[in-house]
């Protein structure tokens, strides 16, 4: 779990990285403004998720359901999270409806969230 914990925040970082120099160029001709910020926030939290998965594959021994709860909820939170707004930013461009993806943005949100509370419940409890 430690080193999928590790790939998977390093993925993240460089697909962040990937994704926010296409929006600050190429997509820039092709969103309206306001589909830009939503996809740059997704961005933004992408590399939010990348930065936790790092810190947490490496201080966490992945010993206990909780340290293992901490990695899998930002994975997934992240996923849903910033997935989500990609393909809504994009659903007028691709000219599909995909509304039924909005819910799914602030579930993956909530699983982050989650995924911090467990982190400093994991401090707290283990006074590191």
């Amino acid at each position: 779990m430690k080193t999928f914990t590790l790939v998977t925040g390093a993925v993240y970082g460089l697909l962040s990285v990937i994704l926010g120099a296409f929006g600050a160029h190429a997509f820039k001709k092709t969103l309206s403004v306001e589909k830009l910020t939503s996809f740059e926030t997704g961005v933004r939290y992408q590399m939010y998720a990348a930065f936790f998965l790092l810190f947490a594959g490496y201080i966490l021994k992945f010993e206990t359901g909780t340290e293992k709860w901490i990695s899998w909820l930002m994975i997934l939170g992240c996923f849903f999270f910033s997935v989500s707004i990609y393909f809504l930013s994009f659903q007028e461009v691709w000219n599909i409806h995909l509304k039924f993806l909005g819910p799914i943005t602030p579930i993956g949100g909530m699983l982050m969230i989650i995924s911090w509370a467990l982190l400093a419940f994991y401090f707290y409890r283990t006074r590191a």
